[in-house]
């Protein structure tokens, strides 16, 4: 018994320490022969001559082999011949290492020649191809001629979608499909239609590029179609966009065209316009106008406001509703300052003739009542060193009466009637051409 547990016992303490588990064994390296048979060297020599007789470039190898070692040696035209050569050898059973000793062979001819040839087979190859490379460009173009035939009918893409932005981008999108439908098929016919995974996964990578390279165009075109389908205003609104005021002209894919107040035109940008705060003069008639006016500090400034909105309500464009109103806006220094409020209908009056000619009619009605409009004082200090001017009163030439106004030019100043200048300004633009305005009249402003 002890004769087996003994031998255990020691294996046992032998084993890996910590429970690990042994590596598994690796497969030992070949064993080269101890002996190799002449005919053996022979065979090896004449299976390799025979497979560099069958590759083009390798004819002119040459072929030794003593115990199992093959020699190459000769010349080859390239590098990559020798490279070829030397794996082939290799390959074959019993060799034992290859030694190879090939050289480029530089000689022009030999060089050239392959070259020549293969250039000659491409371009018989290419003659042969020719019809039906001819065939697949004549389809590919009828599909896309198509294409563009069916993306040209207007009426169809305006059915489709009233909207004329969305109809130019249907349109569009169509026209696109039928060319990339047109060059798939034509790729099928020459049976290249792994070149199109190519050339549609080059285009992927462009196209991701090109996107963050004109992301704000991108970001313009997006407004110009939301801004399409929302429609803020409509043609000939009186807007302030981003601070700029003017009257609409037209909407296009690209910006929005405004005529200021001055006549002239203004672009702002989609992308501008689409975030921006759009203030609208035009959607409501009723416009409330206020200006400051201050009366001396000892006056009462209720009675004053009471005056100021008598005034106020007595003008014929005036609304009585809403009404009139004042405020005490601040008090000054010297004086109080009177906020008066008033509402005009502009269609019937224009902003701001009607307010320059309440202030005017306030401020007479004040100074009649016994109002006093103060001016700034100012107090000035001089110090006792300070040498007086002494400088003499200067003469005043008499000043000239004042021209009274003619009973013509009073009325044309108080007109109140809106200016048509710019509105028809607009009116004549838009009537030149409609082309490109995405502003349309029968979808609601949201």
């Amino acid at each position: 018994m002890l004769r087996w547990l003994l031998p255990a016992l020691a294996l046992f303490l032998a084993g890996p320490a910590g429970g690990q588990v042994p590596e598994a064994p690796t497969d030992p390296a070949p064993v080269i022969a101890s002996r190799t048979a002449a005919g053996e060297d022979r065979d090896i020599a004449a299976r390799i001559e025979a497979i560099f007789a069958q590759v083009d470039g390798l004819q002119g190898a040459e072929v030794r082999v003593s115990s199992g070692v093959v020699t190459l040696t000769g010349s080859v035209a390239t590098p990559r011949e020798a490279e070829q050569a030397e794996a082939i050898a290799r390959r074959v059973a019993g060799v034992v290492t290859v030694q190879n000793a090939l050289e480029r062979d530089l000689d022009v001819r030999t060089n050239v020649a392959p070259a020549v040839e293969r250039f000659e087979g491409e371009m018989r190859g290419l003659i042969q191809g020719l019809p039906l490379l001819g065939v697949a460009i004549g389809v590919a173009a009828l599909i896309g001629f198509a294409g563009h035939l069916l993306a040209g009918v207007g009426r169809l893409w305006t059915w489709l979608t009233p909207n004329a932005f969305m109809a130019e981008l249907a349109a569009s999108s169509a026209r696109v499909v039928f060319i990339v439908l047109g060059v798939v098929i034509g790729l099928d016919i020459l049976g290249a239609t792994a070149l199109l995974g190519a050339v549609l996964g080059g285009a992927g990578v462009i196209g991701i590029a090109l996107g963050f390279a004109v992301r704000d165009t991108v970001d313009n075109y997006v407004s110009s179609l939301m801004l399409s389908l929302r429609q803020p205003f409509r043609a000939n609104d009186h807007v302030v966009i981003e601070g700029q005021e003017g009257r609409v002209i037209r909407l296009t894919s690209r910006a929005t065209v405004l005529m200021t107040l001055d006549g002239n035109h203004l672009r702002i940008p989609n992308a501008i316009v689409f975030k921006a705060v759009i203030l609208n003069y035009t959607r409501n008639p009723q416009r409330r106008f206020q200006f400051d006016l201050g009366v001396d500090a000892k006056d009462d400034p209720l009675q004053a406001m009471a005056v100021g909105l008598a005034t106020i309500n007595d003008q014929p464009f005036v609304l009585a509703d809403p009404e009139a109103s004042a405020v005490i806006q601040e008090v000054g220094d010297s004086n109080i300052v009177l906020r008066f409020f008033g509402w005009i209908d502009q269609r019937e009056t224009d902003f701001l003739k009607g307010r320059s000619l309440c202030i005017q009619a306030v401020k007479a009605a004040l100074e009649d009542g016994g109002f006093s409009l103060p001016e700034p004082i100012y107090r000035l200090r001089f110090d006792p060193g300070a040498a007086p001017s002494g400088l003499p009163p200067q003469p005043t030439a008499p000043s000239a009466p004042a021209r009274r106004p003619s009973a013509a030019e009073t009325r044309e100043a108080r007109d109140t009637a809106p200016a048509p200048a710019v509105e028809e300004l607009v009116r004549q633009e838009r009537a030149g051409t409609q082309r490109g305005d995405l502003l349309d009249d029968r979808r609601p402003i949201e």
